[in-house]
């Protein structure tokens, strides 16, 4: 049987390394924390014929020789399978189409392998206590989202008829997106494009990396705002929004966001790569464990009362305790 292209859900594929050890593939699977699968959940998958190799299903008992493409359909939460949780929320602006987020770190924007409860969308339907309008069942009013541990400002639409004149807009390139970002080390301009194309990597498929073939078109702008001794401050903008967009192309520039555990912006805190002593680096890693990547401004045309409305939202403590410490020993 051929899979069907159709099948709702989260697709993912597994490459396996051609040097491996003989394995199961249910145990293989379920080594995987980040697509968050158990081995229970992995039988019922390939019982679904959801788990294929070259487009046909495998069997439960399968051994892994090594070289195989492992293609998986993980179904999406049907909304009544979502509760609501009371999980506070940070409303910047509400009206009767829309709401604009201040979404704190931590808190992953929709369902997904491995976290399918305590996520906005569980907020929203506590908080609304209905649906959101539009968009898929288990990203309810989704309109653009945020990485789990990147805090800051997202819109998200109440009626059907805000979430497809908002995702038109933001498909037109006119919702415009600004964030706040320390990287380690010094850009070399004051400001400039980064442009590449952007896909999954293909040394480790939980992460996403500038490639020169394949892979969508990204497309980045920065300004320098500050500049420490070993760190710069850069407020960046959106042309494009691809999946950790800003945290890889910074990251291939040789300048990773601070703090980020993905992309190197961690390690190279901890090794003083891009500072004259590691106490600064130490002592700036205390105060925050994630990456220093804040969305400050959103801006857009109301999709209903056609309003150009402007939001802005401080940087988080720990992301302002940085700067209070780089002002203070950093300069």
């Amino acid at each position: 049987m051929i899979l069907n292209s159709d099948m709702p859900g989260e697709k993912r594929e597994v490459t396996v390394p051609r040097d491996i050890t003989p394995e199961r593939i249910d145990k293989y699977l379920a080594s995987f924390p980040e697509l968050g699968l158990t081995r229970s959940r992995i039988h019922t998958l390939i019982d679904q014929q959801l788990i294929t190799i070259d487009g046909i299903p495998v069997a439960k008992k399968l051994e892994l020789r090594g070289g195989e493409i492992i293609h998986l359909v993980v179904p999406r939460p049907r909304a009544h399978d979502i509760t609501p949780e009371n999980i506070p929320l940070s409303i910047v602006f509400e009206d009767d189409y829309l709401m604009v987020l201040d979404k704190p770190a931590g808190l992953v924007t929709h369902p997904a392998p491995g976290n399918y409860e305590g996520t906005l969308v569980h907020a929203l339907l506590y908080h609304l206590k209905a649906r959101p309008g539009g968009g898929p069942a288990d990203r309810p009013g989704i309109v653009h989202r945020l990485d789990k541990d990147t805090t800051g400002l997202l819109v998200v639409a109440k009626t059907p008829e805000a979430f497809a004149k908002l995702q038109s807009a933001l498909q037109k390139r006119e919702i415009a997106r600004g964030y706040t970002a320390l990287v380690c080390g010094h850009m070399k301009e004051n400001e400039g494009t980064i442009e590449s194309l952007i896909g999954r990597s293909q040394k480790d498929r939980t992460k996403m990396a500038v490639l020169k073939s394949g892979g969508r078109e990204a497309v980045t702008n920065y300004r320098v705002a500050d500049r420490f001794r070993s760190y710069d401050l850069i407020d960046v903008t959106l042309v494009t929004g691809r999946t950790h967009q800003i945290r890889v192309h910074l990251a291939h520039l040789g300048h990773p966001v601070f703090g980020d555990h993905d992309y190197g912006g961690r390690l190279s805190a901890q090794r003083g790569l891009f500072a004259p002593e590691r106490p600064l680096g130490k002592l700036l890693l205390s105060q925050i464990d994630r990456q220093a990547l804040h969305a400050k401004t959103l801006q857009f045309k109301h999709p209903i009362t056609g309003v150009d409305s402007h939001f802005e939202a401080p940087l988080p403590d720990d992301f302002a305790g940085l700067i209070r410490i780089l002002n203070e020993h950093g300069r």
